[in-house]
């Protein structure tokens, strides 16, 4: 075996949601720490993007996502392990330092002008609908018509709907309270009502075809650790 292939027959190709980054970068490091000969490397993106990738053949060992529905398919398809709950997450409102549009919550959203949310098919978009249809029942039937009237644009994954708050291009948006802790130098974080949020769940699962099953399936049990589960708290997630 060449040196080239004993270094590729190492690395281990995690797909996972955009709102994972920090976290499984982190984690990624305590992995390779504990596995020497082990290089993890990172796909971040759209849950649905992700799927859509690995439908097509794309190398991934493990998979990671932000709601249940991007890994079904794929475990129908008899292309997963079963796929296991490790962390959950909250939608919240996120607005520009100083909060210029004086959103008080959810309530307020329609009074920002530029509204920026996740496309329908990203997870974060769909919660951002499913919250907003809830609403109208707490808010009256013309609040998500309402909403829908400042929507400046829809995006690919989470990380570009925060981008659009940090850089001045929207008044307010729906993220995960874990986006809205790692820019919390220049953004300010709003509460969603209890009632009418929708709790993000993130399942993972190893990929059958991965190049090393065992160590795909050795990453997984890190993440569902004691210890995988104290680094994802330290990120905000539940």
């Amino acid at each position: 075996m060449t040196a080239f292939a004993s270094i590729a027959a190492a690395e281990l190709v995690v797909f996972a949601a955009s709102s994972l980054r920090d976290a499984f970068e982190e984690l990624g490091r305590r992995f390779e720490s504990s596995q020497p000969a082990a290089k993890v490397v990172f796909n971040f993106a759209g849950s649905q993007e992700l799927r859509t990738q690995i439908e097509h053949g794309a190398g991934a060992d493990v998979f990671a996502s932000a709601d249940g529905g991007q890994l079904r398919p794929l475990e129908a398809a008899g292309l997963i392990d079963a796929p296991r709950i490790f962390a959950r997450n909250e939608p919240v409102i996120v607005v520009p330092a100083g909060n210029p549009a004086g959103i008080g919550g959810l309530q307020d959203l329609p009074r920002a002008q530029r509204i920026v949310l996740g496309a329908p098919e990203v997870p974060i978009g769909s919660y951002a609908l499913r919250i907003l249809d809830a609403a109208s029942a707490l808010y009256g039937p013309a609040f998500a018509k309402a909403v829908g009237a400042h929507v400046a644009s829809r995006e690919l994954n989470v990380r570009q709907v925060l981008a659009k708050v940090r850089l001045g291009e929207a008044d307010a948006a729906i993220v995960y309270r874990t986006d809205a802790l790692a820019a919390r130098d220049t953004v300010e974080a709003i509460s969603i009502p209890r009632q009418v949020n929708a709790l993000a769940e993130y399942p993972i699962a190893a990929l059958r075809g991965a190049r090393d099953p065992a160590m795909a399936r050795a990453f997984v049990e890190l993440v569902l650790s004691p210890g995988g589960r104290a680094i994802l708290s330290r990120f905000g997630f539940q």
